[in-house]
């Protein structure tokens, strides 16, 4: 069966970021606009959770409830305090800053693992550090002393967009590759190694081209009760157009969605029962449909 998907809030200026439901309602961040939104379903109105974001793109909680972002314009993890401030998660690579986090999730350790791609935009402040010579999934995690150290998971990414674990927490799942990339934009599975390093990917699927340009890969992706990943990509500039997607574990395509909005960037399940699906656009809409499945409960989920 087809989902229908309405669109419930936006057009906002600018894209329409990450997506996570806090039990109630469905927060969301306006990248450009520089603002965590949250759209209640009892009563379809939106309203400003925080202001002054930074650019938050990707949102995620920890497992006793700390709400996590990935801060593009600041290049940096931050937690957003029960006070209204903010925390930043500070932390070197081998004595570098990272890039422009854009997309995360939390495990059942609270250790924060995040999509850490390079990004055209002017960075907020000055420009004192240079950026990594990589595009890598990265760790963050507390040391002996309670410090955030940060790790590299991935050694083979060009520039991972979204990611995910399994909720047994061995499987990372991530979607690398931009349109501009030489490279297949392709979704990946790695198995967690018990010492918290990964193995060599599989890739599960790969987009390809036509005589209109490279396909828009994965942007956005969750996991549903089954464990099934449902991820958007696809924009109308070449392909399919964009599409949610339902793959199995194991890279099989389960079912497709047309959506009616173009672009698309994060997708979250939300409802009373976890039923219905919410994806975002790099236009700034949000939409919402009734699906055939139920998303997974892991609270650290993105």
């Amino acid at each position: 069966m087809s989902w229908q998907f309405e669109r419930i809030a936006g057009p906002f200026e600018g894209e329409a970021g990450g997506l996570l439901w806090d039990g109630k309602a469905m927060l969301f961040t306006t990248v450009d606009e520089h603002r965590l939104l949250r759209f209640d379903p009892k009563t379809g109105r939106t309203d400003p959770a925080r202001l002054y974001t930074n650019r938050a793109k990707g949102l995620a909680y920890g497992p006793n409830g700390e709400l996590y972002a990935a801060q593009e314009g600041g290049r940096r993890i931050i937690q957003f305090m029960e006070d209204g401030s903010v925390t930043a998660l500070k932390a070197l690579l081998d004595g570098k800053y990272h890039n422009n986090p854009c997309a995360l999730t939390v495990d059942a350790a609270g250790r924060v693992w995040f999509c850490d791609p390079f990004h055209p935009i002017r960075v907020f402040g000055p420009a004192l550090f240079p950026p990594l010579q990589h595009g890598s999934v990265l760790r963050l995690h507390r040391d002996d002393r309670r410090n955030w150290a940060l790790r590299r998971i991935t050694f083979d990414t060009v520039s991972p967009r979204a990611l995910a674990l399994s909720a047994d927490e061995k499987t990372l799942f991530v979607a690398d590759g931009e349109v501009s990339s030489p490279d297949d934009r392709e979704l990946r599975a790695y198995d967690v190694r018990p010492d918290g390093s990964v193995g060599k990917a599989r890739v599960l699927h790969a987009f390809g081209s036509d005589r209109q340009g490279a396909h828009r890969g994965i942007e956005g992706m969750c996991l549903d009760a089954e464990g099934n990943i449902v991820a958007v990509a696809g924009s109308k500039a070449a392909g399919a157009g964009p599409l949610v997607y339902v793959f199995t574990s194991g890279g099989r395509i389960l079912e497709s969605h047309a959506l009616p909005g173009d672009v698309p960037v994060a997708c979250a399940f939300g409802g009373d029962n976890l039923e219905d699906l919410y994806v975002t656009t790099a236009e700034g809409e949000v939409y919402r449909a009734r699906t055939t499945r139920r998303g997974s409960a892991k609270k650290g989920a993105n």
